[in-house]
Order: structure tokens, then C-alpha cells, then sequence
């Protein structure tokens, strides 16, 4: 196989076969095919696409690129993953809740991708906290806790890894095919059962458009069934900050505060939404009874417990989540304040996570370093009522000299209007293989 036959043949619009497919993931993952020919493959893609039989083909050959979790004595266990946001902090607290119901959840999670952020990055601002586990690290801890979140490693699906990383620098995040290649190749490599897709919509999705979150969760479910994987995706609105924090130390806080019972409204009842549907495709209930399981679970403090065994057996300081003061701080804020009276109509999420990132909270790079300090909070939300002078962001960061580039481009972020909007869904609909 020659590299640049294929990119020819998918920049002209036609389809690769399943073996040429492998041969690719097999080349990139051992370093024979070097990055800037896989950078113009997935270009090619980008703009060309996939058909159902490549992007199976595709996810097959990324979850087969290392080794597969199988854990048969495990017993029930339920997946969840997210399509990327800003504020999405899901993770951190649908794990433990689904843990604390008795389902066993073993996940593989991602670095942030161009604006929005990532799991794994999340974690690593836990003093301590790792990532880079091993099969037998991991399956001993599932054992334990109930619960482990890994990032992507040379063990397990590390295609998608290397694929990973260079996507989030190459400007081909958003391409249905592979990111539903990217989401699903995780799952089977991590030997999911059960899996909740939060496919997001809006500014601060990858998919602008409510249509193309369909597309891409329609694309996951049919994957996951053509494998036998039950699959429920979930299409939820994007279109502002999930939560009030923006940025990995500030979002582990947040998450806390949700597991504490005092997190806030939107980002609990989606929390709570999705575990319930994980609990429910694990065969724990009806809905409702899912539904009750899961508030139990995060109002009574046990899914908080089951959070911090997990940071404790990955190797994290937990004296941080139980005293959340104790995190690093940054050395300099600035904020922002209303420039009118009205209502906040919309807080444009694409403008927050950029902002974000110019802080320090992303990457513009693939080799790039985050400070897990910085970030935003939020002190509106859409349908806030404010008045000129209010302070409705403030900014965190190590440094002064990258407030100024920051703090406009979130201040655009906000649209004020004399009239009161009216509420938008959180949760826009449900695709899945079972009823």
C-alpha cells in the first residue's frame, strides 16, 4: 500500500476498502506512516466523508489497534461518552453515580479537543491523578471501586490516540465518521456493554446543527448494534456552558459541588438524566425506577465516596476533592461586567471555550501544556437578569498578558435582550437500539 494512493483516492470521492483501512491504522500506529500524510487522510475524509461500511470499518480497525478489555467476571457494566462541550463535566459525575447503583463502570476518556475540553485533562489537575493505566491496573480497579476512567494508551485502542491528538491540531475534529470512529473504537477496546451517548448540538458542539447531532448519534447506534452493543444517545443542547465553570481545576470543582447535592440545575438534571439511562440499559429498572436509583445515589453522598476511592486508587491526591479549597490557584483574575440592562439571551459557547483556551485551558497544539488553573466561571446564565455594571464572568489565569484577547471575546459571548427568552430544552431527543 502506498500512503498517498489513498489520500488520492478519498480526496477524489471514493471509498476505501476495509483493507486498505487497516493498513492505515496498522501504518500510523506503529510509526511507519508519519503524521503529515495521515493529517492530509483525514483531511480528505473531512471533506469527502465515509460511508457506513468504511466508518465500521474504520472503528474496527482503531478498537482492534491494541489490546480489548473483556472482564467476563465483572458482571454488568454500562459506558457513557460525550461528544464535547464547554463546561462538560458529565463524567466526573454520571461514573460515580452509576457506580454507587451497582453497575460496574470502566471508561476511556479523551484530552480536550480544539475548544472544548477533555476528560482526562480534567483528572490531571488532581495532584497525582493518572491515566496511563494498564489493563490490569484498570480492571483492578473497576474491581474495586466500581468505576475507573482511563485515558487511550499503548495498550488499548492506541490508533485512536495517535488520531486523537492529531485531529485536535489539524482542524478535522468535526467529521461525523471519525469522530463516531473515535467515540466507538474506545467503547469496544474498553469491552462496553451498555452505553449512553450525550451527542451535543449547538455553538459549542462540534455539531452546529440539531440535524448533524443526529446524523453523527444515528451513525454511533447503528455501530454499536451491527456489534451487539446496547446504545441509547442522547441529543443535548450546547448552545450555552453546561454548568457555570469553565476549565479543568474549576470543572473538578464544579463536579464536586454537583455530587455534594449544591451543583447546578442544568448540569444535575443532565447528570442525572444520563445515568439513568445507563442504569436502565443495564437492566436495573424501569425508567422511573432508574431515575430514582440515580437521584438517590447522588443526594445521599455515595456516589461523592465512590469518586474519591477512584481518584484515590489512580494514584490522586483525594484530600482535594473532600477540601475542594485545597486545589491551586491562579495568580491573576480578571472580570467581566454587563455593558447593558436586559436579559441574557444566549451565551455564545464556542466564545467561552475559545476564551478559555487563550487563558491557558486548551490546546493550540498538540504538544501544548495546559494550566489546569485557569479558566472561566460564569455568574449568569441565558434567561439572567442583569443590569449594566454587573459582574457576569470572571477569568482566571497564571499570567496578565493574556487577559486582554480573553476578555473580549468572552464579553461577545453575551447577547442581552429587553425580552425574556424562553427556556430551551436541555434534552432535544433519544436514539437508541432499545425500547
Amino acid at each position: 500500500m502506498h500512503m498517498n494512493d489513498l489520500i488520492r483516492k478519498k480526496r477524489d470521492g471514493n471509498k476505501l476498502t476495509e483493507e486498505e483501512i487497516l493498513a492505515f491504522v496498522q501504518g500510523y500506529t506503529e510509526g511507519s506512516i508519519p503524521d503529515y500524510q495521515a493529517s492530509a487522510l483525514a483531511m480528505a475524509i473531512y471533506f469527502r466523508g465515509m460511508d457506513a461500511k468504511e466508518t465500521a470499518a474504520l472503528t474496527m480497525a482503531m478498537a482492534n489497534s491494541g489490546d480489548r478489555l473483556t472482564m467476563p467476571e465483572m458482571g454488568v457494566r454500562a459506558d457513557k461518552h460525550s461528544t464535547g462541550g464547554v463546561g462538560d463535566k458529565t463524567t466526573l459525575i454520571v461514573a460515580p453515580i452509576v457506580a454507587a447503583c451497582g453497575v460496574k463502570v470502566p471508561k476511556m476518556s479523551g484530552r480536550g479537543l480544539g475548544h472544548t475540553g477533555g476528560t482526562t485533562d480534567k483528572l490531571s489537575a488532581i495532584p497525582g491523578f493518572r491515566t496511563d493505566l494498564s489493563m490490569k491496573e484498570i480492571e483492578s480497579i473497576v474491581q474495586t471501586c466500581g468505576l475507573c476512567i482511563a485515558g487511550s494508551s499503548k495498550e488499548l485502542a492506541p490508533a485512536d490516540k495517535k488520531l486523537y491528538a492529531l485531529r485536535d491540531v489539524t482542524a478535522t475534529v468535526d467529521s461525523i465518521p471519525l469522530i463516531a470512529a473515535s467515540i466507538m473504537s474506545k467503547k469496544f477496546a474498553a469491552g462496553a456493554q451498555n452505553l449512553v451517548l450525550d451527542v451535543k448540538t449547538g455553538s459549542g458542539a462540534f455539531m452546529k446543527r440539531s440535524a448533524d447531532a443526529k446524523s453523527l448519534a444515528k451513525a454511533m447506534v447503528d455501530i454499536g448494534t451491527h456489534e451487539g452493543l446496547r446504545v441509547t444517545a442522547l441529543i443535548t443542547n450546547m448552545d450555552a456552558p453546561l454548568g457555570y465553570a469553565i476549565g479543568n481545576t474549576l470543572e473538578v470543582i464544579e463536579a464536586v459541588q454537583t455530587l455534594q447535592g449544591i451543583g447546578p440545575e442544568d448540569l444535575t438534571q443532565l447528570c442525572l438524566h444520563l445515568a439513568a439511562q445507563m442504569l436502565y440499559l443495564a437492566g436495573k429498572g424501569t425508567q422511573d425506577e432508574c431515575m430514582e436509583m440515580a437521584q438517590h445515589a447522588l443526594y445521599s453522598g455515595l456516589a461523592l465516596e465512590r469518586l474519591i476511592w477512584m481518584v484515590s486508587a489512580q494514584g490522586g491526591d483525594s484530600s482535594v476533592i473532600t477540601d475542594t479549597t485545597l486545589f491551586r490557584k491562579s495568580r491573576c483574575f480578571r472580570t467581566v461586567k454587563a455593558r447593558s440592562d436586559g436579559f441574557i439571551r444566549r451565551i455564545d459557547a464556542e466564545k467561552c471555550g475559545l476564551a478559555a483556551m487563550r487563558l491557558g485551558a486548551g490546546r493550540t497544539t498538540k504538544d501544548d501544556e495546559i494550566d489546569p488553573a485557569a479558566g472561566i466561571v460564569l455568574d449568569v446564565k441565558p434567561g439572567s437578569e442583569i443590569h449594566s455594571g454587573d459582574r457576569i464572568a470572571t477569568l482566571f489565569a497564571e499570567r496578565d498578558d493574556v487577559f486582554d484577547g480573553a476578555v473580549e471575546l468572552l464579553a461577545d459571548a453575551f447577547e442581552v435582550s429587553d425580552v425574556e427568552p424562553k427556556p430551551i430544552p436541555l434534552i432535544i431527543d433519544r436514539i437508541s437500539n432499545v425500547k
